[in-house]
């Protein structure tokens, strides 16, 4: 009965003399060694096993019996199907006047390949295969206080999350897989590349010798970038802005030399993206500034510390207004006005330009019946809207409804600029047609700077277009300039849309633009700065024309007159 029990066992039982030669096989350790429990029993000392697993077997078990020790271990066995892989427990033993080994075996292949899985999702990227941030962040730590020079880059894909929403995220996942393929090419196997997020990499070279050397890589991987990707039968462009930290000159912790990199990766991000830039001492004090901005900014919505200042849309050859734009402005905790370019990009990166558009509106209509006083009751009141908002349905359809509830939205004119009407994406097929819905019309900002082609502004149909200050600045003394404004004169004319040229400075842009072209309404400094309302004194609101107390570069009196009967329509 002992031995039927002892052969029917599910684990694997064998016992071993001195020699390493099997005395007992019960029918589980049969099939672990794929052979016949009568062929083990039959394997002389002195003869070689018939596989790596029983030589292996054999060896272990002289030696713990030499050394009367126990012991579990992990044994792998090849078979037809693969790698079997058993925990065995060996116990030497004593029975009747011999020394034996007793073995017992339990196969733990499954519960192996269950714990790789759950090693590599820990530690290594589904996707790229690439391992993540621990790991890196464990091999830096293991270079760090050593004489050993290393580099850390922080690699930023650029534009990605447009590539998921133009494409599809099936193909930011392959550019994902290629862009890992290439940046891995010639890395040494000292070197570790590991992918931290969804589109950000870190790059850990070692050793390095000098900056030069690490200039001349990180170029190299600029240069490999610029290549375009093949990803579906489709060609994409897919650069990367990267920041190097060097050890231990720009830090003796991982912490510091991942963050040095960060910094100076943003740095050439805003700077110029698809580049590469070793760090420096300055860039953290501008990371600083940046960090006490957007914490300022932050507060200042909080606080609604934010107003208004308004600039004339103008008729050159009356001076009358047709409209006015809202410009939003930012009051700091001392009371000093800020300009736009100062936190105007920070709130888009950070996602509250939303809320700061919305204040924007609300500012406007806090202040409606002062606007009417002063600019005219029919004026357009122009509001701009970033693309990346233009495009964002669920903003949109927000702010379309907080339009409408200012019981005037034909009065008001969304400007975005043209990268808007191009992009792929929602904006011409759902959100214009809400716009339009409630009377709001369109107007195309910066027009001739972004993404223009003929082909998207078939498609557009916009209300009107802003001639960028870049094309208007001495166009009396560009011809070239004086070209591309015909053009675009001669394109809105065919789509019906009025233009408005931007940044006017001077009486010669004034004069050129009268006499040479058929543009009548303008916007600039030559008429009217941006104005805060609570800077206008007009003496008799109702029947005296508006001063302007700001410029006076006019040939005339520096006069403009409210626009009393303006109807709406194009104009």
């Amino acid at each position: 009965m002992l031995k039927r029990i002892v052969a029917s066992l599910p684990a694997a039982v064998t016992v071993q003399d001195r020699d390493g030669r099997f005395l007992l096989v019960n029918e589980a350790a049969a099939t672990q060694f794929l052979l016949p429990a009568s062929d083990l029993v039959r394997i002389a000392p002195d003869s070689p096993p018939p596989s790596d697993a029983l030589l292996r077997r054999r060896e272990v078990g002289i030696e713990l019996l030499r050394e009367r020790r126990s012991v579990v271990c992990e044994e792998t066995v090849l078979g037809a199907d693969g790698s079997r892989i058993f925990r065995t427990a060996h116990k030497p033993v004593r029975i009747a006047g011999l020394d034996l080994l007793l073995s017992s075996a339990t196969e733990i292949t499954d519960q192996k390949l269950l714990e790789q899985n759950l090693f590599e999702r820990a530690y290594f990227d589904e996707l790229t295969g690439l391992p993540n941030r621990s790991v890196i962040e464990t091999k830096a730590n293991g270079l760090l206080h050593s004489e050993q020079s290393f580099a850390l880059a922080f690699l930023d894909l650029d534009n990605f999350k447009q590539i998921n929403d133009y494409y599809g995220h099936a193909v930011g996942d392959s550019l994902l897989v290629e862009f890992t393929k290439r940046i891995s090419h010639n890395l040494r196997s000292t070197d570790m590349l590991s992918r931290i997020s969804g589109d950000e990499f870190l790059l850990l070279l070692t050793p390095v010798l000098s900056r030069s050397e690490v200039d001349d890589y990180v170029e190299f991987v600029v240069q490999r970038l610029r290549a375009p990707f093949y990803i579906d039968n489709t060609e994409l462009f897919a650069s990367a802005s990267i920041g190097v930290s060097i050890y231990p000159e720009h830090g003796r912790t991982f912490g510091e030399l991942r963050h040095n990199a960060d910094v100076a990766m943003y740095q050439i991000k805003n700077a110029t993206k698809g580049g590469a830039v070793i760090f420096d001492a300055a860039m953290e004090q501008e990371a600083q500034q940046r960090m006490q901005t957007e914490q300022a900014l932050r507060r200042a919505i909080l606080d609604k510390r934010f107003c208004c200042a308004f600039q004339p849309k103008v008729e050159m050859r009356t001076q009358q207004v047709r409209g006015i734009e809202a410009l939003v402005r930012l009051r700091d905790e001392n009371g000093e006005i800020l300009a736009p370019g100062s936190f105007i990009n920070l709130a888009v990166e950070l996602g509250l330009i939303d809320e700061l558009t919305h204040l924007v509106l609300d500012e406007i209509m806090q202040s409606i019946d002062l606007i009417d006083e002063t600019f005219g009751a029919d004026v357009s009141i122009s509001v701009n809207v970033a693309a990346k908002q233009a495009c964002n349905l669920a903003f949109m359809t927000s702010f379309t409804a907080a339009l409408a509830a200012t019981g005037c939205p034909e009065r008001f004119i969304v400007e975005v600029t043209e990268d808007a009407f191009v992009a792929k994406s929602k904006f011409q097929t759902e959100i214009l047609p809400m716009l339009r819905q409630i009377g709001v019309r369109i107007s195309i900002d910066d027009f001739g700077i972004g993404y223009s082609s003929l082909s998207a502004l078939a498609d557009i149909t916009a209300d009107e277009i802003k001639i960028d200050r870049s094309f208007i600045t001495d166009i009396h003394q560009r011809p070239r300039s004086q070209s591309i404004l015909r053009a675009i004169e001669s394109i809105s004319d065919a789509l019906g849309m009025t233009v408005i040229a931007e940044g006017v400075e001077t009486l010669e842009e004034v004069l050129y633009l009268q006499t040479a072209t058929r543009i009548r309404y303008a916007q600039g400094y030559y008429f009217s700065k941006p104005v805060y309302l609570d800077e206008i004194k007009p003496v008799d609101p109702i029947r005296d024309e508006l001063r302007w107390a700001i410029h006076g570069r006019h040939p005339e009196p520096a006069r403009l007159r409210p626009a009393r009967h303006y109807g709406g329509g194009r104009h």
